[in-house]
Protein backbone atom coordinates (compact mmCIF):
# COMPACT_ATOMS: atom_id res chain seq x y z
CA UNK A 1 0.00 0.00 0.00
CA UNK A 2 1.61 3.32 -1.14
CA UNK A 3 1.73 6.23 1.39
CA UNK A 4 1.06 9.93 0.14
CA UNK A 5 3.71 12.12 -0.04
CA UNK A 6 3.74 15.71 1.70
CA UNK A 7 3.68 17.79 -1.43
CA UNK A 8 5.54 19.91 1.05
CA UNK A 9 8.62 18.25 0.76
CA UNK A 10 8.24 16.79 -2.90
CA UNK A 11 9.55 20.33 -3.90
CA UNK A 12 13.25 19.36 -5.25
CA UNK A 13 15.00 22.85 -2.94
CA UNK A 14 12.22 22.19 0.05
CA UNK A 15 13.43 18.96 0.39
CA UNK A 16 17.12 19.82 -0.19
CA UNK A 17 17.25 22.41 2.55
CA UNK A 18 15.24 19.88 4.66
CA UNK A 19 17.65 16.73 4.22
CA UNK A 20 20.20 19.56 5.28
CA UNK A 21 18.62 20.88 8.01
CA UNK A 22 18.12 17.22 9.48
CA UNK A 23 21.75 16.59 10.01
CA UNK A 24 22.98 20.08 10.70
CA UNK A 25 19.99 20.50 13.19
CA UNK A 26 20.86 24.64 12.33
CA UNK A 27 22.63 26.16 9.34
CA UNK A 28 22.75 29.89 8.04
CA UNK A 29 21.10 31.14 5.19
CA UNK A 30 24.34 31.58 3.18
CA UNK A 31 25.55 27.98 4.07
CA UNK A 32 22.47 26.39 2.57
CA UNK A 33 22.16 28.80 -0.49
CA UNK A 34 25.84 27.14 -1.44
CA UNK A 35 24.61 24.07 -0.86
CA UNK A 36 21.57 23.54 -2.76
CA UNK A 37 23.08 25.79 -5.53
CA UNK A 38 19.25 27.83 -4.90
CA UNK A 39 18.77 31.95 -5.69
CA UNK A 40 18.78 34.14 -2.21
CA UNK A 41 15.42 35.02 -3.87
CA UNK A 42 13.52 31.73 -4.31
CA UNK A 43 15.42 30.27 -1.02
CA UNK A 44 13.77 32.46 0.61
CA UNK A 45 10.28 32.36 -0.94
CA UNK A 46 10.66 28.30 -0.20
CA UNK A 47 11.95 28.56 3.43
CA UNK A 48 8.97 30.97 4.11
CA UNK A 49 6.71 27.49 2.87
CA UNK A 50 8.73 25.67 5.34
CA UNK A 51 8.17 28.29 8.25
CA UNK A 52 4.84 28.30 7.52
CA UNK A 53 4.09 24.61 7.91
CA UNK A 54 6.04 24.89 11.13
CA UNK A 55 8.77 22.57 10.16
CA UNK A 56 11.26 25.31 9.93
CA UNK A 57 12.31 28.24 12.23
CA UNK A 58 13.96 31.09 10.52
CA UNK A 59 15.64 33.73 13.20
CA UNK A 60 16.91 36.91 11.61
CA UNK A 61 19.55 38.28 14.25
CA UNK A 62 22.82 39.84 13.75
CA UNK A 63 26.24 38.63 13.16
CA UNK A 64 28.45 42.51 14.86
CA UNK A 65 26.63 44.64 12.07
CA UNK A 66 25.63 41.96 9.55
CA UNK A 67 21.89 40.45 9.52
CA UNK A 68 22.27 37.24 10.23
CA UNK A 69 19.58 34.26 9.16
CA UNK A 70 19.21 31.29 11.11
CA UNK A 71 17.48 28.31 9.86
CA UNK A 72 16.46 25.55 12.36
CA UNK A 73 14.30 21.93 11.68
CA UNK A 74 11.33 21.46 14.17
CA UNK A 75 10.21 18.80 15.82
CA UNK A 76 7.11 18.97 13.56
CA UNK A 77 9.51 18.95 10.78
CA UNK A 78 11.71 16.50 11.77
CA UNK A 79 8.21 13.96 11.86
CA UNK A 80 7.61 15.42 8.33
CA UNK A 81 10.64 14.57 6.95
CA UNK A 82 10.63 11.09 8.35
CA UNK A 83 7.27 10.24 7.49
CA UNK A 84 8.15 11.69 3.46
CA UNK A 85 11.02 9.35 3.30
CA UNK A 86 8.81 5.87 4.93
CA UNK A 87 6.31 7.36 2.38
CA UNK A 88 9.56 7.04 -0.67
CA UNK A 89 9.85 4.24 0.66
CA UNK A 90 6.27 2.56 0.20
CA UNK A 91 6.84 2.99 -3.18
CA UNK A 92 10.37 1.33 -3.60
CA UNK A 93 9.54 -1.47 -1.56
CA UNK A 94 12.66 -1.19 0.75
Amino acid sequence: MFQPLDPLLHSELRLAVMSLLISTEEAEFPYIKEQTGATAGNLSVQLDKLSAAGYVNVEKTFKGKRPCTICRITDQGRQAFESYVNALKSYLNV
